[in-house]
């Protein structure tokens, strides 16, 4: 079955960046956002933290579809983003205190992104279709301390793994990318596309 309006994706998230790269893509979709506990545990690492979030969104989501969609959609689309310097899961700020303590410690110095996305069937307990994990690594550039502050103080990142918006204020920190932005952002365009069409489901 082919995605359409008719018959859409389900996007499991309220991110309006992943919002706005699918409507980019041209893929047909609706929202229904589910809450799945992020914290992190103890000693997780992000092999074993992003699987486990992006199962648990899965799951969120196929227990919160309206009937109507679920007998029309053909998939649910998941993901989550992390920040990971020095084996580190930096997730979203608590606060700007927080906030600070991420940017100077990714100033000057190269840090991963890595987005999991999984395709599912709407049922629930069904084996995911497809999931992958994209790894990109962002190099920033050196900071001064008035630089930190003044975003700290814009609240851009506070919202945002490792409390910066790539797609914002945040690029002039950015010196260089190696792998997908829009990865970075909140979603890789280009494998879940690929993903899509070897499923079957995108042109």
């Amino acid at each position: 079955m082919r995605l359409s309006v008719d018959c859409p994706l389900v996007l499991g998230s309220a991110s309006p960046r992943r919002r706005e790269i699918l409507t980019c893509l041209r893929v047909p979709f609706e929202v229904v956002a589910a809450d799945a506990d992020e914290s992190v545990r103890p000693g997780e690492a992000v092999t074993d933290y992003l699987p486990r979030i992006a199962a648990a969104k899965l799951a969120a989501v196929r227990a919160k579809l309206p009937a109507a969609l679920a007998n029309r959609a053909p998939a649910v689309l998941v993901a989550d983003t992390s920040v990971v310097a020095d084996a580190m899961i930096l997730g979203k700020p608590e606060g700007d205190a927080e906030g600070r303590a991420m940017i100077e410690r990714l100033a000057g110095r190269v840090h991963e992104v890595h987005t999991r996305f999984v395709l599912g069937g709407v049922a629930p307990g069904e084996p995911p279709v497809h999931e992958e994990t994209v790894v990109t690594r962002v190099t920033f550039r050196a900071l001064g301390p008035g630089e930190v502050e003044a975003y700290v103080a814009s609240g851009e990142g506070r919202d945002k793994a490792g409390g910066y918006a790539v797609q914002g204020l945040g690029s002039t920190f950015v010196e260089r990318i190696d792998g997908s932005y829009s990865s970075v952002v909140g979603l890789p365009a280009c494998e879940v596309v690929l993903a899509l069409r070897r499923l079957g489901l995108f042109a």
